[in-house]
């Protein structure tokens, strides 16, 4: 595949997403057609959801990166077959480790990560289900970082862009040891880690009904 036929997001300064040739678009609901080139909502105000549609210009949307964000910091925690590797400056906040596994992922506490608390695989498992790809792991000497899926993004209820199979994202600098095939883009238009989820929309009450 060239790199014009390659799936791509540019996010636009102050507007939207710019997305090509990207085949697999969907929400809860199914499917979504997706043209050949589409322009996504990220300043959380379109009425025509997940599609821009132009409102951003009038609200003075803003897509630069805020102060009092998570240090963009990666932190390693060996444990006796595995070791975590997390950057909080990443996350998105979806609770897919807290929830998964809080015997390892441990809120309210320091450090919040102990890999001595469950088994390797568990570990593995609940990694793999970390959208913003803030969390990897290494075994046996062997950093396991990206997945093995093929270009998409889902438009999640209330939330984030979720891509997965490492569409190109242009223009955008990547946090210490962060994914390139999996990752959370903001849509609420509150993060103050642009174009990056950093959960925001969870305190500012994003809705999107039809999405």
């Amino acid at each position: 595949m060239s790199s014009d036929e390659r799936p791509s997001i540019k996010p636009a300064p102050d507007g939207p997403y710019l997305v090509k040739n990207l085949q697999r678009f969907s929400n809860r609901n199914g499917a979504i057609e997706a043209p050949a080139t589409m322009a996504l909502c990220r300043c959380g105000g379109s009425d025509n959801k997940p599609f821009c549609d132009g409102t951003h210009a009038g609200i003075g949307f803003s897509s630069v990166k805020l102060e009092g964000r998570v240090a963009d910091k990666r932190e390693d925690y060996e444990g006796e077959k595995v070791t975590i590797h997390d950057n909080r400056g990443v996350c998105a906040h979806a609770g897919r480790c807290t929830d998964g596994l809080p015997a390892v992922f441990r809120l309210k506490q320091e450090p919040w990560i102990d890999p001595r608390e469950a088994a390797a695989e568990e570990i593995v498992e609940t990694i793999r289900k970390c959208p913003s790809g803030a969390l990897s792991y290494t075994v046996d000497g062997v950093e396991h970082r990206d997945r093995d899926a093929k270009p998409a993004i889902f438009v999640s209820p209330n939330g984030p862009y979720v891509v997965t199979g490492g569409p190109a994202l242009l223009d955008t600098a990547r946090g210490e040891g962060a994914s390139t095939e999996h990752f959370t883009l903001c849509r609420c238009g509150g993060s103050k880690n642009k174009p990056f989820c950093d959960g925001s929309h969870w305190h500012n009450n994003f809705t999107d009904e039809k999405n």
